[in-house]
């Protein structure tokens, strides 16, 4: 017992003899990065921006699966588990998107305002930073209010200052965004050093403005029908300021084949995990094996020679490997490449802005644009030979015509843009093409989704401004439009 109490009294001296001060790093890891330079979020941001346009269903790094706008779009089916070609996805959160690429964005951009070191020279000119980091910021917010419409824009990324941030009407996010994009491009300075960490176009700054023209041009499009003049008006600054311009000047996302952090997502889910849920599905198989597509074999797995697609929206569970196609070898390689922007994108954009009657500077025919726009696809997912692109073009499903004209453009639009299901999708909702007939199986007979309904948790943690929302907006489920969804 007197042991005991020695050993007591002993710990009790120990203790108060010690710092206090000596406890502060106690439980901290000292492997944690506590603030990092700019190059270094610009690339985690980067590392992001494939999920919005090539739709997989692994969790990416931004923890989200993207796949079901894939099944909006109709480019995949499901085999053993069908549930997200039904529509069920009914809510999505997105705290990771504001979390980590948009807050570390908005990071670059205090950091160089706050002339931090962490954002010196070595990172790049200050000048391309911001305006890089600008044009990121307004190509996710794009993205987020394209899938829900109303979102936090204005007051978000602002930390404890803001910790209920009201949602912003889509009209007025829209005329941000289009003024960042337009003053972030006029910022680059080509003579400046370019900035780094860029995994994406590699500091090239007159790049990052052909992108930033690029995402003008494509949201112009939206607005077509709710605000034409404003419409024209950015089509024609982004057209004149520079946008792609060849199939040299593609935007596309290298994945890293050695770097299991960094594979192709489609690898990891077929090769790495051994998962078979998806194919190609008959509604895109289908109409590429009849018109006598070459691309059909790059967008499909070819069994025996040919491509198999699996019956689209089917609630019967249906074994893939072997009998039906999987997305094609090249595209599920672990260091193959997304496509983020393409020149035939913008060729077939171009040739909608005249099929409507919109200007756009070149002056070329609608029906030029358009055929111009399947040979840079073709190009590009390279399978173009001359002849077979002359016989192709000529067949009555393919053949431009004034009467249905639109129609043609958007479903070959759709057609090039395969696993970007989003912009695909988005096309459909604001032209109504190509023409989509909803899942047989759909569980909710309204048919293919319109929005993305806020996270199950928005009104819960916003409560007054998601109220406020719903009663500017509509009802928060897939079937209210956002607001330059119009058809």
């Amino acid at each position: 017992m007197k042991n005991k109490i020695i050993l007591f009294i002993a710990l009790i001296f120990g203790i108060v003899a010690c710092d206090p001060s000596d406890f502060d790093d106690t439980n901290i890891d000292p492997r944690r990065v506590t603030e990092a330079p700019t190059r270094t979020l610009l690339t985690f941001s980067l590392q992001q921006l494939p999920f919005t346009v090539w739709n997989t269903p692994i969790r990416n790094v931004a923890g989200y699966s993207t796949v079901h706008l894939n099944f909006y779009s109709q480019y995949l089916s499901e085999g053993p588990y069908p549930a997200a070609s039904l529509y069920n996805v009914r809510n999505l959160a997105w705290t990771a998107w504001y979390t980590g690429p948009l807050y570390n964005l908005q990071t670059i951009i205090n950091l160089n305002n706050e002339d931090s070191k962490l954002a010196d020279i070595g990172n790049g000119s200050k000048n391309n930073q911001v305006a890089v980091a600008r044009i990121l910021k307004a190509y996710y917010f794009w993205f987020l209010t394209d899938n829900y419409g109303d979102i936090p824009y204005f007051e978000a990324l602002k930390g404890n200052e803001v910790l209920q941030p009201k949602f912003d009407k889509q009209e007025d996010i829209y005329a941000d965004l289009l003024k960042e994009l337009t003053e972030a491009e006029a910022m680059i300075n080509v003579g400046e050093a370019g900035v780094t960490g860029d995994i994406l176009l590699g500091g090239d700054m007159a790049a990052w403005k052909r992108f930033a023209n690029t995402a003008r041009f494509f949201m112009s499009l939206r607005l077509m029908k709710v605000n034409p003049g404003k419409a024209q008006t950015e089509m024609t600054a982004a057209l004149n300021a520079g946008v792609i311009e060849s199939n040299t000047q593609n935007v596309t996302y290298q994945f890293i084949g050695s770097d299991p952090h960094n594979w192709n997502p489609w690898y990891e889910n077929y090769s790495n995990d051994n998962r078979n849920d998806y194919a190609i599905s008959t509604r895109l198989g289908n109409y590429m094996i009849e018109t006598e597509d070459p691309r059909v074999f790059v967008y499909g797995e070819v069994l025996n020679g040919e491509v198999k697609p699996l019956p689209y929206g089917s609630a019967a569970a249906k074994n893939i490997p072997g009998v039906y196609s999987r997305i094609g070898n090249a595209l599920q390689a672990a260091g193959s490449a997304a496509p983020i922007f393409t020149y035939a994108q913008v060729l077939f954009a171009k040739a909608e802005a005249v099929n409507r009657g919109f200007t756009i500077p070149s002056g070329v025919t609608a029906a030029d644009l358009y055929y111009d726009g399947i040979k840079a696809s073709w190009q590009f997912w390279g399978v173009y030979n001359e002849a077979e692109y002359s016989g192709f073009i000529a067949q009555p499903e393919i053949a431009y015509t004034a009467g249905n004209g639109l129609e043609k453009i958007i479903t070959q639009k759709w057609v090039h843009q395969y696993q970007n299901g989003f912009e695909a999708w988005t096309d459909w909702r604001r032209t109504g093409y190509p023409v989509l007939t909803a899942a047989p199986d759909a569980v909710d007979t309204r048919g293919i989704p319109r929005r993305m309904g806020y996270p199950s948790n928005a009104r819960a943690l916003n409560e007054s401004n998601y109220d406020e929302v719903i009663k500017r907006q509509g009802a928060d489920h897939n079937y209210t439009r956002v607001w330059w969804d119009v058809q």
